[in-house]
Formats: C-alpha cells, sequence, structure tokens
C-alpha cells in the first residue's frame, strides 16, 4: 500500500491500465497541459507517447463520438471532460450511441469507453461549472456510472471501469483530488456496483455519494461521541446501485437517510428513498429522509451560496431529527476554519 492522493491514485491507474493494454487510450481537453487535469495526467503523454495520450480540441461532441467510434474499432479510451457541464455537448452520442449499442446489436458488442466528468463547486464557480446531474446519466439504460470518494476507490473503479466491456460515466469531484489515503499497487480493481460501509451502527442507516460521504463521515463521527451511532454507506457507484447492502442494513436499523450531491427533484436521493419505502417498508420505524440541493441553479456570488449546500452540520441535524434524539451539530460549522466554498484544510489546490 502506497499512500497517495485521491488525483495521484487516477493517475496511477490510468498509467496501470495504458501500460497493461495497448489498446487503452487517454485524450481530451488539456490532458498533457503542464497542470494534467488537476494533476491526473501529468506525465502520462511523456510516458506513453503522444499517440496514446493526448489532447483534443474544445468540441466536445466530436472527442465524444471519436471515443465511441475507437472503442467499436478495438480501442479502450479515456475520455476526459474537465467539467461534466461540458460534457453536456456530447449527450446524443453518450445516450444515443454508446448506451445503446450492445442493446440495438442483440448483445454482441458494448461500446468500451471511459468518460471521465468532474464535478464540484466552490470558488464562484457559478451555475454552468459546478452541476451534479449523475441522476441523468443513471436514468439511461446501458451506461453505469461511478463515483468514488476515497484515493483507493479512484483507482480501482478507474480500472474497472476502463476494462468494462461497456460505457462507464466516472465522476470526480475536484473537492476530493487532495484528499490522501492508502491505495494498493498493480491493477487493483474495485466492482463496480459495490457499496462500502464505512461506519457502523445501529440507530440509522445513512447513504452518501462522492464528497457527500466525507461529510457525512464528520457528521457520523461526531454523533457517535453523542451516543448516536450510524451505518454510513458510501454507495461508490450510482448505477447499478448496491441494493443489497442498503436493504440490509436498513432492516436492521430500521431508519434511512440519503444525502446527495445533485438537486432534490428526480435525484438519486429520491430513488432510494422509493426503493427502500418499497422493498423496506416492514421494517421502517421513521419516514425516510433526504437531503440534496435546492432545485435552483448555484449561485456565482458567496453570499447566495452560504445556504446551498449540505454540510457535516445539516446531516447530524437531521440524524438527529430522524432518531428522535435532541444532538448537538451547531459546533461542526463553528470549528470549520475555512470559507463555505473552499474544501477542508485537507485540500492543497488547484481548484
Amino acid at each position: 500500500m502506497s499512500k497517495m492522493t485521491f488525483a495521484a491514485a487516477i493517475r496511477d491507474g490510468l498509467a496501470v491500465a495504458l501500460d497493461r493494454d495497448p489498446k487503452v487510450l487517454v485524450y481530451g481537453l488539456g490532458v498533457p497541459d503542464p497542470k494534467g487535469v488537476f494533476g491526473t495526467t501529468m506525465g502520462l503523454q511523456q510516458q506513453f507517447g503522444s499517440r496514446r495520450v493526448f489532447d483534443m480540441p474544445t468540441s466536445e461532441n466530436a472527442m465524444t463520438g471519436i471515443g465511441v467510434g475507437a472503442a467499436l474499432g478495438g480501442m479502450r479510451p479515456v475520455l476526459t471532460h474537465q467539467r461534466l457541464d461540458f460534457a453536456l455537448l456530447s449527450l446524443d452520442q453518450i445516450v444515443n450511441n454508446a448506451a445503446k449499442w450492445r442493446f440495438m446489436f442483440g448483445g454482441k458488442r458494448g461500446v468500451p469507453i471511459t468518460i471521465r466528468m468532474i464535478i464540484g463547486r466552490g470558488w464562484g464557480q457559478g451555475p454552468t461549472h459546478s452541476q451534479s446531474l449523475q441522476a441523468w446519466f443513471a436514468h439511461i439504460p446501458g451506461l453505469k456510472v461511478v463515483m468514488p470518494t476515497t484515493p483507493e476507490d479512484a483507482k480501482g473503479l478507474l480500472l474497472s471501469s476502463i476494462f468494462d466491456e461497456d460505457p462507464v460515466i466516472y465522476l470526480e469531484h475536484r473537492w476530493l483530488h487532495n484528499l490522501e489515503g492508502e491505495v494498493p499497487p498493480g491493477d487493483h480493481r474495485i466492482p463496480i456496483g459495490s457499496a462500502r460501509t464505512l461506519r457502523s451502527g445501529g440507530d440509522a442507516t445513512v447513504v452518501a455519494m462522492s464528497l457527500m460521504s466525507i461529510e457525512a463521515l464528520h457528521a457520523a463521527d461526531h454523533l457517535a461521541l453523542q451516543g448516536v451511532h450510524c451505518d454510513l454507506i458510501d454507495l461508490r457507484t450510482v448505477r447499478p446501485i448496491d441494493w443489497p447492502s442498503i436493504e440490509a442494513s436498513v432492516r436492521r436499523t430500521g431508519r434511512l437517510l440519503v444525502v446527495d450531491t445533485g438537486y432534490q427533484t428526480g435525484g438519486i436521493a429520491g430513488e432510494i428513498v422509493a426503493r427502500i419505502a418499497g422493498s423496506c417498508w416492514k421494517d421502517l420505524r421513521a419516514a425516510p429522509q433526504r437531503l440534496a440541493m435546492p432545485d435552483v441553479p448555484e449561485a456565482t456570488s458567496q453570499a447566495l451560496t452560504e445556504a446551498y449546500h449540505v454540510r457535516a452540520e445539516h446531516i447530524a441535524r437531521a440524524i438527529g431529527q430522524l432518531v428522535e434524539k435532541p444532538v448537538e451539530f451547531a459546533s461542526l460549522a463553528a470549528e470549520r476554519r475555512h470559507p463555505h466554498d473552499v474544501p477542508g484544510d485537507w485540500f492543497k489546490g488547484p481548484f
């Protein structure tokens, strides 16, 4: 095991894939730039050559179509869109071509493309550079959608995505890029569709994803000191969802809170609440709850985003209400030594 950042783990996973299979390509806007897409692709072109690691012009629909064609031609392309918002220009290629191919051709052929999209917020990024639209992609049959939280998952899920025979949307939150953790060496893969339990407890089940798993972790540890213990499940994959893990936990705790990085209406959180209400109705001791973004675009002004995002104190308060116990949560906000629109002390940039 080696200690490295989330960004370095992605870079490590790309290097392993490029070294293992000559059919792997890594390309996209800014891939060979000096900052290497937030540090995730630095030095790869020098190591593997410009025929396999290369830049692309700002033409998202075209570069995605090239990737779909390359995948059909036997390659395993890894395409990077530096913002999910930019990838919206390529939805026709993703939804009508990559996602549908296996179905339209009788299950005989998939499109093994991995499409990295960076999500996140902060620094006044505003309404067109900070969206978390994983629910859009998870809604489409034929697509797999992963959202790693830890450096180990960043590498393991990336390698599983690259060597999957169908299209995978790989969503990475830029606030996580400098999160550090232990990462296994070599071709270490984590199965797509497998959640991870970060904390165990019998009072409530908390399901989260990506950066929200980190916020929920802070909340769960804070409440544990007050005698409230939660199962904290990090989804890691939002299509397919690991339903057995969630259901087993809810049947034991009887309470559910889902925390989403996306908008509330039509989101992943609502899908989980609906599914659990149907499959675990007799086990529930309280109405399942969700926390997500309000149904308005994110503003650029810090004054307007102060109350926009879900943070650890909001999660702790919601858990207290769910278990019907008085809990202290205000200190989670008071202890924060950084503005609300930048990551915690572990963040080292770039943004």
